[in-house]
């Protein structure tokens, strides 16, 4: 049972963590290198992560420079940039590209919310499927006689809490990001 449980909060973690993940590339007030992590540039005849092209620094609180590790790619990168429609204008300064983040209007701000509003609920949904699944694992269990009544409405019960845990976790950190997000 308690090998359930482990299963249960590990999967329940990595949803929690990509959440995570997915909330640093929405883009607040502020100079975030996050928002440029799931960048890909087609250079060298393949498409790469910007990361690996290039070094990213914030050296002011509303600016990102991007520094190419090979400068035959500069204009490459700062397209790549553009493409990603993030609401931001990339311009190539010599052999660094500077990318300068405007400051958002209040529709904005609503519209970068409404986006964490609905990552948080398709992490929500993603728990549920986690206790559906092993709620049926545990019934499953049960019925082929592998385990007692008691203990599987034991392991329902430890399921609906680690549940119900996650969800307060998602809400917390999408609070968290909503109000990052909708201050000036």
């Amino acid at each position: 049972m308690s090998n359930v449980e482990s299963q249960v909060k590990t999967a329940m973690q990595a949803a929690l963590d990509h959440l995570k993940s997915e909330l640093k590339t929405l883009r607040t007030g502020r100079a975030n290198a996050s928002i440029l992590d799931k960048i890909h540039v087609e250079v060298y005849g393949s498409h790469m992560p910007l990361k690996t092209l290039a070094g990213i620094n914030v050296p002011e609180p509303r600016q990102i420079v991007v520094t190419p590790f090979d400068h035959s790619s500069i204009n490459a990168i700062a397209k790549a940039i553009e493409a990603a429609n993030l609401g931001v204008n990339p311009m190539v300064d010599g052999k660094v590209i500077r990318i300068n983040i405007p400051p958002m209007d209040e529709s904005i701000r609503k519209q970068i919310a409404k986006q964490c509003k609905e990552l948080g609920e398709k992490t929500k949904v993603t728990l549920r499927d986690i206790r559906r699944k092993f709620n049926e694992l545990v019934r499953k269990q049960k019925s082929e006689g592998l385990i007692p009544e008691d203990q599987m409405k034991r392991a329902e019960k430890q399921i609906q809490e680690s549940t119900d845990k996650f969800c307060k976790d998602v809400d917390a950190t999408c609070a968290e990001k909503e109000k990052e997000i909708m201050t000036i």
